[in-house]
């Protein structure tokens, strides 16, 4: 996952790490661990930071180059199942397939498609690289200013 943007936006709006662990009310160190790409960083702190620096987490995470989408978003795991099944079904795999694929479980696949669980960010990114969808769609994100 290319986390080189969390810095790149971090030091474009002249912040520290800690100015950013302090938005998200994490500590430095975990955010340092998060910009370096030794630790994936949630899902639920990578909207927040895409709500604060403007900008989509598709940007923010390497998965398009356009500046300045703004989104808004509003978590919704069931939403986020259906569009898991979605994207499953249109590239004619199982859930076992996707499971193999990100080294997890199907029971793992299952409890996202169904909104039990939160899918965990470096699933997704991993998802939306191979299968070339937008992680911003996949969560709900809707462009600021749209209805």
């Amino acid at each position: 996952m290319d986390n080189s943007k969390l810095r790149d936006l971090r030091d474009y709006h002249n912040l520290t790490q800690q100015n950013i662990a302090d938005i998200l009310h994490v500590k430095q160190q975990t955010y340092a661990e998060w910009e370096s790409g030794k630790k994936v960083i949630p899902l639920k702190h990578l909207i927040t930071l895409a709500v604060f620096y403007e900008e989509s987490i598709d940007y923010i995470l390497g998965l398009s180059k356009k500046k300045n989408d703004i989104y808004t978003y509003i978590i919704d795991k069931k939403e986020i199942g259906k569009k898991l099944v979605l994207i499953r079904k249109n590239n004619h795999i199982l859930q076992k397939d996707l499971a193999e694929f990100l080294n997890t479980t199907p029971s793992t696949i299952c409890a996202y498609e169904k909104g039990k669980t939160l899918i965990l960010t470096a699933f997704l990114y991993q998802i939306c690289k191979r299968y070339k969808y937008s992680i911003d769609f996949i969560i709900g994100g809707k462009k600021k200013g749209l209805n």
